[in-house]
């Protein structure tokens, strides 16, 4: 890998969950997933700079009141990573917070892969020096699908990336109602209601044909989550039936552990106008439209 000398910018694109289905639960605790990942067209921004040690400035309207230190994982991945590496030198890291923190679309995973990728960029870290996946799974089950960067199938805990068929042109609209929710503490409400009650994974091999395709595929499978979410923030509920009584909305659906949901649309003419007329009902929530990033620049790579 060449060594970059000069500043590097790398986006950070929320990831969503198409599907997150709960297989299983390891004797460690750790609950066995599959999911069907895909990327959208918003993003928090990583910029890098060469510097003597590291430091990390947070700007963007969702930078207040979070660490710069070691308590953040950006400043965390980087620590590792220069560890792992053997680098002496630092960076100065600039993170432009847009997307809703704690929010079920990977802010911070996403940001934790665009910084292990730029930084071993900048430092010219060969790609077999350190191995990425394994740092950062370290850092969270969603790093490693953050750093292959396109539409894939998520299993295990988050280590077992396959790439997935290629999805077609669609639109999302994301919706966060400002609900705080622990990803564990979601775990903990769906374990509550279902006991050891299991999904089977729902990967599948033929690519859909374009998005209402895709939407007939997704309604065969869940996101396991969604119910214990409610539970504990029952804003959620109607975040979904707002999506769902949209008009062109093929989907709604929680991503991840929430709270954001999106729903799916064929075009960005629908999206946006369904965004304007949520927006217009709920100022309070963060409401966005953006394409579905089915193939993007694997971080990774």
């Amino acid at each position: 890998m060449t060594l970059s000398s000069g500043p590097i910018s790398v986006p950070a694109p929320a990831k969503i969950n198409l599907y997150l289905h709960v297989t299983g639960r390891r004797p460690d605790g750790y609950h066995l997933l599959d999911s069907l990942v895909a990327f959208a067209g918003v993003h928090d921004r990583l910029r890098l700079a060469p510097a003597d040690d590291l430091s990390l400035v947070i700007e963007g309207p969702y930078g207040g009141g979070l660490a710069t230190n070691s308590e953040n994982l950006v400043m965390q991945a980087a620590v590792w990573l220069r560890e792992a590496a053997g680098i002496k030198t630092g960076a100065h890291l600039v993170l432009e917070k847009n997307l809703p923190v704690a929010s079920g679309i990977g802010g911070g995973s996403a940001d934790c892969a665009a910084v292990l990728s730029g930084l071993s960029r900048m430092w010219g870290i060969e790609a077999d020096a350190v191995d990425l996946i394994q740092l950062g799974l370290k850092l969270g089950a969603d790093v490693p699908v953050c750093l292959f960067g396109r539409a894939a199938f998520m299993s295990g805990i988050g280590e077992d990336i396959a790439a997935a068929p290629i999805l077609p042109p669609a639109w999302l609209v994301l919706v966060n109602p400002g609900a705080g929710l622990s990803t564990p503490a979601v775990f903990e409400a769906r374990r509550a209601a279902l006991g050891d009650k299991w999904s089977e994974p729902g990967q599948f091999e033929e690519p859909p044909v374009n998005a209402a395709d895709l939407a007939g595929l997704l309604r065969t499978r869940n996101n396991d989550l969604t119910d214990g979410a409610i539970s504990l923030q029952p804003v959620i509920g109607d975040v979904l039936q707002a999506l769902d009584k949209t008009d062109g909305a093929l989907l709604a659906r929680m991503s991840g552990s929430g709270a954001t949901c999106f729903g799916l649309f064929n075009d960005s003419g629908g999206a946006e106008r369904a965004a304007a007329v949520l927006g217009g009902k709920h100022p309070q929530w963060w409401i966005i439209a953006s394409p579905l990033l089915a193939e993007t620049t694997p971080l990774a790579g």
